[in-house]
């Protein structure tokens, strides 16, 4: 119990530095001045100070924060205001926090394909792995076995192979493998699932290949992103229920997954880190989103909204938050105890 919690927290904690790192890297640039850099909620644990930003840890590692000199109303009007800059630098301080979060599950994905997982090899035919019990382990095919063709029609990378499987579901086909200087025929059907035909083999795997892995954790990366949309229109539709966990609930999954092995961890860090980016845009008052929709009706009425009214909004914005992220903690620990 004690590592999940120490693994939370180190994931937590990461994810919301490289957030607040987004904004905080983006109005350095701007040259807006930071007032202080938090890294969580609360009263303050320990704090310091560099040039002209605090730094500060708080109690609550739920969250943090970077506090611009402007966003305060009754900041005095110096050099490197928030409110002074123009409508694109600020849209692009705000939309940073989010931004991080999306590069971090980039990273994270290509370190986990270059690293643990490795990538596909799609330009062989070559056999990484037979599941066990599976239609090609019951005809005897084998780890490592070369692919050459399928009913006499060549084999010559992963894809071939998959596509003419898939077009065989139920249907019998016979597979020239070579195995070292042996050739081997062997026959098979492939089981049909959803209009396709498997037969329950994988591609070896590479490690260490940069650009492919770039492109597979770009994949998955805009996959997660759909996924993660269909499942919000899905719960909105009430095609499914709607199953929001909190900290609590992501804790116990962190748990569960720590006992998968560090690939799961950098999966599943990295599906979080997207999430928060994504509901960080949604225009919830207190949330980046609903300062971008307030920036970007500032574009549209040519001035900015009364900042004493805005402020009021995120507040109660923020008090509906905490309430929310209450709720959602009770849901969780009924969970975990029913």
């Amino acid at each position: 119990m004690a590592g999940t919690i120490i693994v939370s927290i180190i994931i937590f904690g990461l994810l919301i530095f490289v957030h607040e790192l987004g904004h905080f890297s983006v109005a350095k640039w701007a040259k807006i001045r930071v007032l202080e850099f938090a890294i969580g909620f609360g009263k303050v644990l320990y704090a310091w100070e560099k040039g002209e930003t605090r730094y500060s840890l708080r109690l609550f590692p739920l969250g943090g924060f970077c506090r611009l000199l402007g966003e305060d109303p009754d900041d005095q009007p110096l050099e490197g205001n928030f409110q002074e800059k123009s409508l694109p630098k600020k849209l692009a301080v705000i939309a940073a926090g989010s931004v991080a979060n999306f590069l971090l599950a980039i990273i994270l994905l290509v370190l986990l394909f270059f690293f643990i997982l490795g990538v596909p090899g799609t330009n062989s035919s070559r056999v990484g792995s037979v599941i066990p019990d599976s239609p090609a382990a019951v005809a005897g095919i084998r780890e490592n076995d070369l692919i050459v063709d399928i009913d006499g029609v060549k084999m010559s990378d992963w894809d071939s192979v998959v596509r003419t499987i898939n077009g065989n579901p139920g249907g019998e086909i016979t597979l020239h493998i070579q195995r070292g200087q042996e050739d081997v025929f062997v026959s098979v059907v492939p089981e049909e699932t959803d209009g396709k035909g498997l037969i329950g083999i994988a591609p070896s795997y590479k490690k260490y290949a940069f650009f492919p892995s770039v492109a597979l954790a770009l994949d998955y990366f805009f996959f997660w992103i759909k996924l993660i949309f269909v499942g919000f229109y899905q719960m909105i539709m009430r095609i499914i229920p709607p199953e929001v966990a909190g900290p609590i609930g992501i804790v116990s999954v962190i748990g569960e997954v720590m006992q998968e092995g560090v690939s799961n961890l950098f999966s599943l860090t990295a599906i979080i880190s997207i999430n928060l980016g994504i509901i960080n845009l949604f225009p919830i008052p207190a949330l980046d989103g609903s300062k971008l929709l307030f920036l970007l009706l500032e574009g549209i009425r040519g001035k900015p909204i009364d900042p004493h009214k805005e402020g009021i909004i995120h507040f109660i914005g923020f008090t509906f938050l905490i309430l929310l992220m209450i709720f959602i903690a009770f849901q969780d620990i009924t969970r975990l105890i029913f």
